[in-house]
């Protein structure tokens, strides 16, 4: 009895049966989540959200430089702003593409006129430094205030050394931020 059961089971699961749909038509099943890959081809499919749109962290942390600016990409271009402050990282370090501070400095302004407090603060030290963007110290300032005035701690820290870069800027860093002359 159990043989023909089975049987049974495996006729009905014959196309044009009645009983077998197209799997697509219910999505995917059993998918993969959380995982790297899941993140990116949601985000190429353009589903974008918070969790998608962090895995890109992840991701860029692993080396894997051009998939993580097409994340990022797509999921500024959603208005995730922390996709911009990473899209600025990528852009500033050269990690899956060429080194471009103008580029980074204006994923920085993107995310700062989104009013994003780490994209003002980030954009603030484009402009104290002249990074990618013309210096205008005074503006910078300005932009450092309304990320502090937005809670940030790293904000206030530079508020609090006087504006000081060296607060929030390893040493090792100097060259990279010295003017071009």
């Amino acid at each position: 009895m159990r043989h023909v059961f089975i049987l049974a089971m495996l006729l009905a699961a014959l196309p044009g049966n009645g009983f077998a749909q197209d799997a697509e038509s219910y999505g995917d099943l059993n998918p993969e989540e959380l995982s790297l890959d899941r993140a990116l081809r949601d985000v190429g499919r353009g589903e974008t959200s918070m969790t998608n749109c962090a895995m890109g962290y992840l991701i860029t942390k692993s080396g894997r430089h051009a998939e993580a600016r097409m994340l990022f990409e797509r999921c500024s271009q959603d208005g995730w702003t922390g996709a911009m402050t990473w899209m600025s990282q990528l852009e500033d370090n050269g990690l899956g593409g060429p080194l471009d501070p103008g580029a980074a400095a204006d994923w920085d302004k993107r995310a700062a006129d989104l009013g994003d407090p780490v994209g003002m603060f980030n954009r603030g030290l484009d402009l104290m430094r002249g990074r990618g963007v013309a210096r205008d110290e005074a503006a910078g300032r300005a932009l450092v205030d309304r990320a502090a005035e937005a809670g940030l701690p790293t904000a206030k820290r530079l508020q609090g050394a006087g504006y000081d870069l060296d607060e929030v800027t390893p040493d090792a860093d100097n060259w990279k931020y010295a003017p071009l002359s």
